[in-house]
């Protein structure tokens, strides 16, 4: 149960993600988006740390140094990016809905590189997620080639990036506190981004994100979307698995469409309703097996 519920909460952080994103990247550059999501993220988790006494950092020769450089490069810094650049060309629910494509590619990607071995229940509850996620555009797959290819295709090298990680994650870091992982890809990221921004010749325009509106954009990247969100991702590829916690990406555009509604009196559909409940089924039969496997693991371990 506690999976679940971390499930929809992330998906609810992530849906706005989205619409921060648009709201910012053309005064900062996708590069200076990237900066203050990983900046704030880890202030916020080193904030969290602090407070529960914890040490920031065990410096020793048997931490996985190299595993969390990788995952920190091509789980935040290149794909925060990527997502960013996509948001310059085509619009937030449009890179919402590609991003939801991620636990196929996860689903893949462990299949060809990582000898991970799917159910033909869980290829079942893929397809009828991926089916979901067209209803959501009126089964219009149209739509999808009257936006510019470049931004989809700069969305799809994000979502690659993000299966890869998945389950490089889950093959390299499970000995890892969830906290020391999200603390370390932050700060790679940040000072990743860093770098890009002197590359590009980015800067920050610091006049233009001290509006209301900018800065709390700024606050849900940073502290929410990247520091908390961090936590309950790992936390559910650990407990769960990595096609467990990419499925959050089936459910975003569900929660950026909702967040829509709510904030800005967008019209829901009725197919989208439709596409929200096939969208959960294929939720629970890709990953109901899975999740009871890793509970059951655990319970043997334990029972010892």
């Amino acid at each position: 149960m506690k999976l679940y519920v971390a499930l929809i909460t992330l998906s609810l952080i992530w849906g706005m993600s989205f619409l921060f994103i648009k709201v910012l990247v053309e005064d900062i550059g996708p590069w200076g988006i990237v900066f203050i999501r990983c900046t704030l993220g880890a202030l916020t988790l080193i904030g969290i740390m602090l407070l529960q006494r914890k040490k920031l950092f065990s410096f020793s020769k048997s931490m996985p140094w190299r595993a969390l450089v990788i995952v920190g490069i091509f789980n935040a810094m290149v794909p925060w990016g990527l997502i960013a650049i996509s948001e310059t060309r085509i619009s937030s629910s449009l890179a919402s809905m590609v991003n939801a494509t991620t636990p196929i590619w996860t689903s893949l990607i462990g299949v060809i590189l990582f000898s991970v071995r799917l159910k033909l229940k869980q290829w079942f509850g893929i397809l009828i997620g991926f089916i979901g996620i067209l209803m959501l555009i009126n089964l219009d797959v149209s739509q999808l080639f009257n936006e510019d290819l470049v931004g989809l295709g700069t969305m799809i090298a994000a979502t690659l990036c993000y299966g890869y990680c998945s389950q490089f994650t889950k093959r390299n870091l499970q000995g890892v506190s969830v906290m020391v992982i999200s603390l370390f890809i932050l700060l790679i990221g940040s000072l990743g981004s860093t770098v890009l921004m002197v590359i590009t010749g980015e800067g920050l325009n610091v006049e233009s994100i001290i509006s209301p509106v900018s800065i709390a954009a700024l606050l849900g990247l940073g502290v929410f979307g990247s520091g908390l969100a961090y936590l309950l991702f790992y936390y559910m590829i650990q407990k769960g698995s990595a096609e467990f916690a990419t499925f959050v990406t089936y459910l975003v555009p569900i929660t950026a469409m909702l967040w829509g509604h709510f904030l800005l009196d967008e019209y829901i559909p009725p197919y989208a309703v439709y596409g929200l409940i096939l969208i959960f089924v294929g939720v629970f039969l890709s990953t109901r097996r899975t999740v009871k496997a890793k509970v059951q693991r655990v319970t043997g371990v334990t029972g010892r």
